[in-house]
């Protein structure tokens, strides 16, 4: 059986292809597998989760292919990158549809709030927060970035396509934010775990350098 270096955690949402070329790109020689197989995640190296859509169907389609375990095992035990709802569903609730997620860290994900959509100037700001914006990263106890934001600038632009955000109880787990027009957590870290609001596939050369850091993360 070939090993898997990387599996990218297919539930049916979300534009997977994307991810895992972008994947092959940084780590050419490493072999991505995306797939629904649960002895393949646990077999893996490394996990991403990523995903795309509303959060009561993501999670509905997670428990229906029987993943449900088998991520909240790999979040716990081996490198794992979230993505997009992939942050999102780590969390207890979500606001879109008044539903559960899977736990794994105290807090909610909001919808941003319509009466604050507006930028220093007046504008109304759109929802979604669709587009470029940047990323400032947050430092551990040790004033040092994390290892996932080697050689990005800090405030370096990414790539959003979200209505909602997360919000946890715990910030020493934030690990990045952006504002819109108020500050929002746009990234989390703990041990061997780290999620992003933002799409790295789609992020340009700072999306592919943070995919490459996460190839090569020894937590």
């Amino acid at each position: 059986m070939r090993k898997i270096d990387i599996a990218v955690v297919d539930y049916g949402m979300g534009n997977l292809r994307s991810v895992s070329k972008a994947l092959e790109h940084v780590a050419p020689n490493k072999h991505v597998l995306v797939t629904s197989n649960p002895v393949d995640i646990a077999n893996a190296e490394r996990i991403v989760f990523p995903g795309q859509g509303a959060m009561p169907d993501c999670i509905r389609e997670l428990d229906a292919r029987g993943l449900r375990d088998s991520v909240i095992h790999a979040a716990s035990n081996k490198p794992f990158l979230g993505i997009c709802i992939g942050l999102q569903m780590l969390f207890e609730h979500s606001e879109e549809g008044d539903a559960a997620g899977l736990g794994l860290f105290k807090g909610t994900v909001k919808r941003f709030a319509a009466a604050e959509m507006h930028d220093a100037n007046g504008a109304k700001l759109k929802v979604p927060h669709m587009g470029w914006n940047q990323v400032y990263q947050s430092l551990n106890q040790q004033s040092q970035a994390h290892a996932l934001w080697s050689n990005i600038e800090d405030g370096a632009r990414f790539y959003y396509v979200h209505s909602y955000y997360v919000q946890p109880d715990d910030l020493a787990i934030v690990g990045g934010y952006s504002e819109y027009p108020k500050r929002f957590t746009s990234a989390i870290a703990k041990d061997n775990l780290f999620a992003v609001q933002f799409h790295p596939e789609k992020s340009a050369t700072a999306g592919l350098q943070m995919l490459s850091n996460f190839v090569n993360w020894l937590p």
